[in-house]
C-alpha cells in the first residue's frame, strides 16, 4: 500500500536517525539539544502563554541536557524557572554540564523534589527518554508520582517518562502529559498501549534534520491517513449494478445473539456492498428490523454451503458461540477457498485448533489474541503481538485497543483515531461489517482493514466531540460511515 503517513520508530532507530544527523552531516549534538528545547519553549509558552511558576524536572540522562537548556532559556525570558535533578549531577567537561551551567547562569534555582513541585504551575517533564528499560528505579518512580499528583499541566520531553519507545507500555509509572513534543523521529509507543493515555497532545519536531536522512532507516510502522486510504473509494460507473459492489455473507448468531449479526450486516450495507446475506439461527427480528438484508436460518451445513457459494468474502463469528451449532458452521466456512474476516467467537474457535492462511482477516481485541497466541502479556508488546499474530496465522491482522494496529507481511499500521466511548457492545461487530464490505467491492485485505479501521475510528470521533462518549452506541456509527466511504 502507498500510503501518505507518518512514519513511526523504535529508540534503535530514532538514535540510528541521530547519529547519520550527527556523524554524517555534521550537526553537532549540543546544537540538537538546543534546537530540541526551543521547541519545548516554544510549544510550552504557546500552550500556556502565562505559565507562572515552571519546575523543570530532570534525570541524568540526555533528556536532562534538553531539562537544564528548556529551564535556562525561559529563564532568560524572565519568568520563574525552576530545576529539580533526579539521580546524579552531570560530570564537567561534558555537554549535559555545560546545559547545567547555562541554566545555572541564567538564574534557575535549584531545589528538592517537594519545594520545587508545592506551588508550580507548569512542570517540565525531562528525568527519562527512549533508553529506559525495565521498571522504572524508586527514585524516579518518586519523582513522577510527585509530579502527577501535583495536579499542574505537564510538558513531557521526547517522552513521558515510564513510557516504553517501543511497546508504548509504562513501566510501572509513568508521566501524565498533558503535552510531549517529541523529536526528529515520531516514537512508535507514544501511538499504541498507554501511548496515548499518557503522551497527551503530541508535537513533533525534527530539530532542523534533512528529510533525506529518513531514507536511511527502515520505519517500524506507518500512522494511518484517511485522505490517501480513501483514493482508493472511486466513483462508481454510471452503468453499476448490484453485483458490482460485492456480496457479504455474515455467520453467526446462536440463541440470543442475534443482534451481533444484525448490527455487523447493517454496517456492512451502509459500507456500501452491494448485497448482503446473513447466516444464522432466527432470521425473524432481523427482517423485521432490515429487509435489505438477506437472511436464512441455517441449522445443516448443506445450507451454509449454497449460501457461500454466492458470497464474495465471508465474515465469521459474530454472535457464533463456540458450541455444537457454531462450530459445525466454523467448520464448514473454513473447509472452503473464499476470503474471510474472522471476528469474535469465530477468533475462540480458531484459538482451538491453529490455522494459517493468506485469504482472511483476523480481528482480536486483546482478550482474543491472548487465546490465540496463548500468552497473557499482550498489552505489553502490542506490536511484537502484532507481528507475532501474523507470523502464526498469516493473512492480515487487526488489533483491537487503543492505537489499533494493523499487521501483514512486514507491514504495521497504527489507527491514531478512536475514543474511549468506544468500549461498548457492538462496535466489534460494526468494524467487522465494515472490512467485509470494503473486500467486497475489490480491496485489498489489508488496504480494506486500514480504510475501515479509520472509517469506523473516525465516525466514532465524529459523534463523540458532539455528543459525549458515554452512552455512545455502535449502530450510531452507521450514517457517519456511509458518509465517510463517500469522500
Amino acid at each position: 500500500m502507498n500510503h501518505k503517513v507518518q512514519l513511526l520508530y523504535n529508540s534503535e532507530q530514532v538514535r540510528e536517525l541521530e547519529r547519520i544527523a550527527i556523524e554524517e552531516l555534521g550537526i553537532r549534538g549540543l546544537v540538537l539539544m538546543r534546537r530540541a528545547a526551543q521547541a519545548c519553549v516554544n510549544e510550552l509558552l504557546e500552550t500556556w502563554p502565562e505559565p507562572g511558576v515552571i519546575t523543570v524536572l530532570c534525570g541524568s540522562g540526555n533528556n536532562a541536557s534538553d531539562g537544564f537548556l528548556i529551564a535556562g532559556l525561559l529563564a532568560a525570558k524572565g519568568l520563574e524557572a525552576r530545576l529539580c535533578l533526579i539521580g546524579r549531577e552531570p560530570e564537567q567537561g561534558v555537554d549535559a554540564w555545560d546545559c547545567l551551567e547555562f541554566a545555572i547562569s541564567n538564574g534557575v534555582s535549584e531545589m528538592a523534589l517537594d519545594e520545587a513541585l508545592i506551588d508550580a504551575d507548569v512542570i517540565v517533564d525531562a528525568l527519562l527518554g527512549t533508553g529506559i528499560s525495565g521498571p522504572v528505579r524508586p527514585d524516579f518512580s518518586q519523582a513522577i508520582r510527585a509530579a502527577n499528583e501535583a495536579l499542574a499541566p505537564i510538558l513531557s520531553v521526547d517522552l513521558p517518562s515510564g513510557l516504553s519507545a517501543d511497546s508504548g507500555a509504562c513501566q510501572g509509572e509513568c508521566i501524565e502529559a498533558d503535552v510531549t513534543v517529541t523529536f526528529i523521529g515520531r516514537k512508535l509507543g507514544l501511538y499504541t498501549g498507554d501511548g496515548p493515555e499518557y503522551a497527551g497532545r503530541i508535537y513533533f519536531a525534527d530539530l532542523g534534520v534533512p528529510s533525506d536522512i529518513y531514507s536511511n532507516v527502515l520505519a517500524s510502522a506507518s500512522c494511518l491517513d484517511y485522505g490517501a486510504l480513501a483514493q482508493s473509494l472511486v466513483p462508481r460507473r454510471l452503468n453499476a449494478h448490484k453485483n458490482n459492489h460485492g456480496h457479504v455473507l455474515v455467520v453467526g448468531g446462536d440463541v440470543g445473539m442475534t443482534g451481533a449479526v444484525m448490527m455487523a450486516a447493517e454496517a456492512a450495507l451502509f459500507a456500501g456492498a452491494g448485497l448482503v446475506s446473513v447466516a444464522t439461527r432466527d432470521v425473524s427480528a432481523i427482517l423485521a428490523r432490515r429487509p435489505e438484508i438477506m437472511a436464512r436460518e441455517v441449522h445443516e451445513v448443506d445450507v451454509l454451503r449454497e449460501l457461500i457459494s454466492r458470497a464474495t468474502v465471508v465474515l465469521l463469528g459474530p454472535g457464533l458461540g463456540v458450541g455444537e451449532w457454531g462450530r459445525a458452521l466454523f467448520d464448514e466456512v473454513l473447509s472452503g477457498t473464499i476470503p474471510l474476516v474472522i471476528d469474535a467467537d469465530g477468533l475462540n474457535l480458531l484459538a482451538q485448533i491453529p490455522q494459517k492462511r493468506v485469504d482472511w482477516v483476523l480481528t482480536p481485541h486483546p482478550g482474543e489474541a491472548s487465546r490465540l497466541l496463548r500468552r497473557r502479556d499482550i498489552q505489553a508488546d502490542r506490536p511484537t503481538v502484532a507481528r507475532e499474530l501474523v507470523q502464526k496465522f498469516g493473512g492480515t491482522i487487526l488489533l483491537k485497543g487503543a492505537g489499533t494496529l494493523v499487521a501483514a507481511d512486514d507491514e504495521l499500521f497504527i489507527c491514531p483515531f478512536g475514543n474511549p466511548g468506544m468500549s461498548v457492545g457492538g462496535m466489534g461487530d460494526v468494524l467487522g461489517g465494515v472490512i467485509a464490505a470494503l473486500i467486497a467491492q475489490g480491496l485489498a485485505l489489508s488496504e480494506a482493514t486500514s480504510l475501515a479501521a479509520v472509517v469506523h475510528s473516525l465516525a466514532a470521533d465524529y459523534l463523540v466531540d458532539r455528543q459525549g462518549e458515554r452512552g455512545l452506541l455502535a449502530t450510531e456509527l452507521l450514517p457517519v460511515i456511509r458518509r465517510l466511504v463517500n469522500p
